[in-house]
């Protein structure tokens, strides 16, 4: 016996029910996207190596999937580092390309290769799948969506601004009430690292301080200590660790405790701006909360970072995040172009929304009419009358076997499908046809202009 195939850890397929519900969420984002000024670009699936590769940390690196070299790809490889198994160093003989880890990264290199033709700012927004060779659980997958927006150009922070206005719309949209915007500064977390004594731990210290909602007080502690950093420094962050109140209270707070960095103090300065015009504006689903042990782990960021977390009682992961990153485009060559955006995760929020049922009132895509299939004779009549029907814009479909009628009507209601249309000897004699109403079990016999308004106006 054939074994049974199966799919990769971490990949899914998905039923036409999921792809409606999943489509339905990316129209939704892909519309607010396009009604705040974004513009619509995509990237290869695959990239060369040295475009991903050192810019996501060590950790990001250990994640990207690479791509073996065509043919025989350890033809050129060193044979004695093949023979002592040093696998980094082989990789970069035997593999030139990765799947792209994220589509930030992409983006920049996009940036730079047709910066003649942008106009600046430049806003786009970007929707397609990123590979991490993660351990799968609940809401992590190692092939999944990504929902980005970006703007290049403007270091303006009423960019921040409209990001936390976008995630806003998308999630009132979704009727998703009840999440939460995190955001922090990096220039306050360098002026923590600062004050701390601990500037030359920075990505170790934000790192460390990022997994704090997973790992615990005591476990960042431990993190921090193994990556030599000393404990009369982590004594001066503990703080951090329990930092309360409103956001505007927290950051009299960090404005307090970075009296003696002026970086950490730019990043007050520019979250205040961020929360001072928020709090005017409003918000109509979502909260905006300071979170100052909010670091993400990604290298690129150097200025408002963020991160969206699901209603409270909902056990999942971030469902969006972005931040600044005023020097992404400097490591392919070009200089002071300032960029910021954010990131919606697809199918945590997919999860979320099922989690608490909110897609109720969603329906799937399905025909608003089928024909029962009598034979060749009716079923040509039938076609003809289909014919029509799509050109008005009707989901419609011929059963495409003569089956028995039981078989042909279970398949109508199984489908939800609203109308039956009847055609034997008798509807070709008179250029009529039998319409039935699946809910009702009313049914009539009618022209072809009047099956149209029936169905256009039901």
């Amino acid at each position: 016996m054939a074994q049974k195939p199966s799919i990769p850890k971490g990949t899914r397929d998905f039923s036409p029910v999921e792809v409606a519900k999943r489509d339905y969420i990316f129209s939704t984002i892909k519309q607010v996207f396009q009604t705040f000024g974004f513009q619509p670009i995509e990237t290869p699936s695959f990239e060369n190596s040295s475009t991903l590769m050192g810019k996501y940390g060590e950790e990001g690196d250990r994640l990207i999937f690479k791509i073996l070299n065509s043919g025989d790809y350890l033809k050129k490889a060193d044979a004695t580092l093949l023979a002592e198994k040093q696998s980094t160093k082989v990789t970069t003989q035997i593999s030139e390309k990765a799947l792209r880890y994220d589509l930030t990264v992409p983006f920049a290199r996009y940036v730079v290769q047709h910066q003649n033709d942008l106009e600046l700012p430049f806003k786009r927004f970007q929707i397609q799948p990123v590979w991490r060779a993660d351990r799968p659980q609940k809401g992590r997958f190692r092939e999944f969506y990504q929902c980005d927006a970006d703007v290049v150009g403007s270091k303006s922070l009423w960019q921040e601004v409209e990001f936390i206005q976008l995630y806003d719309t998308v999630f009132s949209k979704l009727g998703l009430a009840g999440t939460t915007i995190k955001m922090n500064n990096r220039k306050i977390l360098a002026g923590i690292a600062e004050i701390i004594g601990a500037k030359d731990k920075l990505i170790d210290f934000t790192v460390a301080l990022d997994k704090l909602d997973k790992i615990g007080a005591e476990g960042v502690t431990n993190e921090m200590i193994s990556k030599g950093i000393s404990e009369a420094a982590i004594e001066k962050v503990a703080p951090l660790f329990s930092f309360d109140g409103s956001s505007s209270e927290k950051l009299e707070q960090l404005q307090e405790m970075l009296a003696g960095s002026e970086e950490g103090l730019q990043g007050v300065q520019e979250l205040r701006f961020i929360v001072e015009k928020i709090d005017t504006l409003g918000l109509s689903s979502a909260k905006l909360d300071v979170d100052v042990t909010l670091a993400r782990g990604l290298n690129y960021y150097t200025g408002a970072i963020f991160e969206v977390a699901a209603p409270e009682g909902v056990k999942m992961g971030s469902i969006g995040g972005g931040g600044r990153y005023d020097d992404l485009t400097g490591i392919f060559g070009l200089k002071n172009m300032s960029g910021v955006g954010i990131s919606f995760g697809l199918d945590r929020i997919y999860l979320v929304l099922e989690e608490l049922n909110l897609f109720d009132k969603f329906e799937q895509p399905r025909p608003e009419v089928v024909f029962i299939n009598f034979g060749d004779e009716e079923a040509l009549y039938a076609t003809k009358a289909i014919k029509e029907l799509r050109a008005k814009g009707i989901k419609s479909e011929l059963y495409p076997d003569a089956a028995k009628m039981k078989k042909q009507m279970n398949y109508a209601n199984k489908r939800g499908i609203p109308y039956v249309i009847l055609v034997g000897s008798k509807e070709i004699e008179a250029n009529t046809y039998t319409v039935k109403n699946m809910q009702s079990g009313e049914q009539h016999e009618c022209s072809l202009q009047e099956l149209l308004e029936v169905v256009i106006n039901s």
